[in-house]
């Protein structure tokens, strides 16, 4: 072990490891994790080629501007290499990114401008197109242009490929990769093409892209879905894609990558990121499918650490279906915390308001049930704590019991959606009984989520 000279010095030489706990089939499957480079990502490589590219060809001077767009871990790669080199950075982003990656992105400096997710290609609010108009907006600002910049696939041809390769003793049968701004896919396909020319690529792309169809049917759609996996699939070829050497595809819904994700957690103890849950869905379908044994190879494109607060969240993954919940026909089907299952954030009628405004804040809800016990006593929420305080800051000393409501409107658990509505419209919460049992809180967030998880 030596001492490195620079966290950028860091990139790339990644682990590869086996799976042991997988249902693969005939078939042997390996980890390339790239989850393991510094800023947590495959798109560290990427980063510094297209950085260090831009300053060999004069493209560059110190203390330029860079801009991209990303979905994410391209941006936080950029980051990271603009940081230790002195450079700004601006980059446009879709809001359907993780809170961690844009909380990462700004602590490293970076300059975010969020956009919308929901546009595609030629939009004026699409992320790319939005990031070039900003970039030649900017006096001397360069626009990096992750889709179109050949040192993009460069940095997987002289890196990623070979350490595969090397890892691998040379043999490896398939490849499972994403694809974002193919430069993955492109790099290690050409340095393939030469050196290992009978590994099979094989695309793993999530339901709603383009690609998938483009690979199995050769045909090119110009409509594309919306999916919630992060930095995979398009709904547009990138200039620098060539997907010549691909000849089989997955389309992966993404329930079945957060699962798969999860699931790779839980028997090989990877926290990988909701691409990688894409990647290994894709992997187990293709090992599985095989009649002999193979050596396949799938990416854990980045880590998990940046998707905490969803699909390694249970109740983010069953607000949108993704976890499979009991159904009992009445109004539990709309409780996100039961009561029951200690799920339900309370407070104490003695306990101080001071705690009460931690919990709410820590758990990002705006009322809490008052129980004495098993027994409820009262509501708590943020107006109730503000018309105490606001005179006298003081009184967050107080105990609950002097600001908490008293008079309490509860539904029957057996009581129709419909009477959600006029709860609702009073500005209250719906409190849920069984008798005298306190069963849990509905709120309209609660009663929306329900409603969309019913749409097909």
């Amino acid at each position: 072990m030596t001492v490195q000279h620079s966290v950028l010095e860091l990139i790339g030489n990644t682990p590869m490891v086996r799976a042991n706990h997988l249902d693969a089939g005939p078939c042997e499957l390996f980890l390339k994790l790239e989850s393991a480079n510094p800023g947590g990502s495959i798109k560290d490589r990427i980063g510094l080629s297209m950085i260090e590219g831009a300053e060999k060809a004069g493209k560059i001077t110190p203390g330029a501007t860079l801009v991209e767009g990303t979905a994410g871990n391209t941006g936080i790669g950029l980051a990271l290499v603009a940081q230790q080199k002195g450079y700004r950075l601006i980059l446009v982003v879709p809001d359907k990114m993780s809170r961690e990656k844009i909380f990462n992105l700004k602590a490293m400096g970076a300059e975010v401008v969020l956009t919308r997710s929901d546009v595609a290609k030629g939009h004026p609010e699409y992320y790319q197109d939005m990031a070039e108009r900003i970039a030649r907006e900017t006096p001397g600002a360069y626009f990096i242009n992750q889709f179109g910049n050949p040192d993009n696939p460069r940095a997987h041809y002289e890196t990623t490929g070979p350490e595969i390769l090397e890892q691998m003793d040379g043999r490896v049968d398939a490849i499972v990769f994403g694809c974002g701004s193919s430069g993955t896919m492109t790099g290690l396909s050409r340095y393939l093409a030469e050196q290992s020319p009978h590994t099979e690529l094989v695309l793993a792309d999530p339901v709603g892209s383009i690609l998938a169809q483009y690979i199995n049917e050769g045909t090119l759609s110009e409509k594309s879905g919306s999916w919630m996996v992060e930095g995979i699939g398009e709904d547009f070829l990138p200039s620098i894609s060539d997907f010549s050497r691909v000849k089989k595809a997955y389309a992966i819904s993404d329930k079945e990558s957060f699962l798969a994700g999860r699931e790779l957690l839980a028997r090989e103890g990877v926290l990988g990121g909701s691409s990688a849950g894409t990647l290994l869905a894709a992997a187990l379908k293709y090992c599985r499918e095989q009649t002999v044994p193979k050596r396949v190879v799938s990416i854990v494109c980045d880590t998990g650490n940046k998707y905490l607060s969803k699909m390694y969240n249970d109740y983010w993954m069953l607000d949108n279906g993704f976890l499979e919940r009991e159904q009992h026909g009445d109004l539990r089907d709309l409780l996100l915390r039961p009561f029951a299952q200690r799920d339900t954030v309370v407070v104490g009628p003695n306990e101080l308001l001071m705690t009460a405004y931690t919990r709410m804040k820590l758990y990002d809800v705006s009322q809490l049930p008052v129980m004495d016990g098993q027994r409820l006593v009262g509501i708590l929420d943020e107006s109730d704590v503000l018309l105490h305080v606001h005179a006298e800051q003081s009184r967050f000393r107080d105990p609950v019991s002097t600001a908490m409501t008293r008079k309490l409107q509860m539904l029957d658990v057996h009581s129709p959606i419909e009477a959600l509505l006029p709860v609702f419209e009073h500005g209250l919460v719906a409190i849920v009984m069984d008798g005298d049992q306190f069963l849990g809180l509905i709120t309209r967030i609660d009663l929306l989520n329900y409603l969309r998880r019913r749409v097909p």
